[in-house]
């Protein structure tokens, strides 16, 4: 089970920062109260904004964390929403095993950093797989779709589980329809040409 820590809900429904070291305990510790546990397997610290990861140091906010890590609460460390120097930067800190940013078909900024982390057996969970707020729609992601006889949620799930090994994907779903398309994207077996088929789609983005 994975929580994230850095920002706090407001009363318009945003999430400010709140990455001070007495922020960063306290919400650890609601964590730990909400959800009953003595220790919590994986604490992401929430970087960046609504718009992006924002660059700056992390180090105060992510020492505070190793630090509750030593004391026995946390037991993995993760960073999201983070640039490539962040994530280096808490590499030089302390361990992190995941690494939580937005990445999918058509937004694909962090392909090198995916790399990297695959070499350093370091998972990267890629939030909004399949677009957010908005989805994932192109001529050539149809195409692949219609010709596997599968939907293009299926197809960019599955690309992105063909993209690197060290891929965890967390889509999201509040319907069974979209469940079923995403068991059935674990599922699919993409070819050298549906592959080169779907990559010009973040190239060309």
């Amino acid at each position: 089970m994975a929580t994230k820590v850095g920002a706090v809900r407001d009363e318009q429904g945003g999430w400010p920062p709140a990455r001070e070291p007495d922020q960063l305990r306290r919400q650890v510790e609601d964590n730990l109260k909400t959800l009953g546990v003595d220790r919590l397997d994986l604490v992401y610290l929430r970087l960046g904004d609504a718009t992006g990861p924002q660059p700056g140091s992390i180090a105060r906010a992510f020492e505070t964390l190793v630090e509750l890590q030593r004391q026995g609460v946390i037991r993995h460390l993760g960073v999201s929403n983070a640039t490539p120097e962040q994530v280096a930067e808490a590499q030089s800190i302390g361990r992190i095993v995941a690494v939580q940013n937005l990445y999918n078909l058509a937004i694909r900024f962090d392909d090198e950093l995916i790399d990297r982390l695959a070499a350093e057996n370091v998972a990267y969970v890629p939030f909004f797989p399949l677009g957010g707020f908005t989805p994932l729609q192109s001529e050539a992601l149809s195409a692949v779709a219609k010709r596997l006889n599968s939907t293009p949620f299926s197809v960019a799930l599955a690309w992105l589980l063909h993209r690197s090994p060290n891929i965890l994907l967390i889509p999201g779903t509040s319907r069974v329809q979209h469940l079923r398309e995403n068991v059935t994207g674990a599922a699919l077996s993409l070819s050298d040409e549906d592959l080169a088929e779907l990559d010009k789609i973040g190239r060309q983005g």
